[in-house]
């Protein structure tokens, strides 16, 4: 059965929502089977509410930029529908979670929170455990597994989704295994269709010619002339 993931990503007002902060973007990249199927999800949001300072020079969304956008509860429905059944993989999970079960609640009707229909793959944990005492915020990250992040001058949901994408499939090992085992099933796919040669008969041998020869000859004399070394002569 095939395994379908999302690595997701918020940017929001501020920090708690406890304090009735809210998300403001929402981004996901969709793996199936560990491969990008460019069914991707990414939306801007209007909080209805000011977005902190703070906030705004992480990420540099202002409200002047969402006053546009839709309300989450004009997009909540079709977000649930993406993520449900899959597998969330998220840098910091409780952050992100947090916030998409405190969207959820505020609807009406409210929505069941994450952990009742998806599973959740926290990969700063992940990143602990595989380097436990270092940085492993997602700059370190791609610093340490060679990801060139360089356009990412300021947070982004979507952007932030697709570079994590990358670190997961390096962190994790499989996306180069995968790439092996592809192409070790090719070469065996032209091994299974090689046919052997069947060859009638003894080979003709053709000899060359006195022109032929006068012509070999006078290609070694200019060999040793330059001073270099003529296998065929002793």
């Amino acid at each position: 059965m095939a395994k379908r993931q999302i690595i997701l990503d918020t940017e929001t007002t501020g920090i708690n929502p406890k304090e009735g902060h809210r998300i403001i973007e929402i981004g996901c990249v969709e793996l199936i089977n560990r491969r990008f199927t460019g069914n991707n999800f990414h939306v801007y949001i209007n909080p209805e509410r000011e977005i902190e300072a703070e906030a705004i020079a992480v990420h540099g969304i202002t409200n002047e930029r969402l006053a546009a956008e839709p309300k989450f509860r004009d997009i909540a429905q079709a977000f649930f529908n993406y993520i449900q059944g899959a597998e969330l993989v998220i840098h910091n999970a409780a952050f992100d979670v947090g916030f998409i079960n405190h969207e959820f609640a505020l609807l009406k009707p409210a929505l069941p929170p994450v952990a009742q229909y998806c599973t959740v793959l926290d990969t700063l944990m992940l990143a602990r455990e595989l380097h436990p005492g270092q940085k492993n915020n997602l700059d370190a990250l791609c610093k340490r597994y060679d990801i060139n992040n360089s356009h990412r001058t300021l947070h982004g949901a979507l952007l932030d989704a697709e570079i994590l994408a990358d670190v997961y499939l390096l962190m994790t090992g499989g996306q180069v295994s995968l790439n092996l085992a592809a192409e070790e099933e090719s070469q065996q796919q032209m091994q299974d269709n090689l046919q052997p040669v069947q060859r009638s008969g003894r080979l003709k041998v053709i000899r060359a010619n006195q022109a032929e020869l006068s012509a070999h000859e006078s290609r070694l004399d200019l060999v040793q002339k330059k001073g270099g070394t003529c296998l065929w002569r002793g």
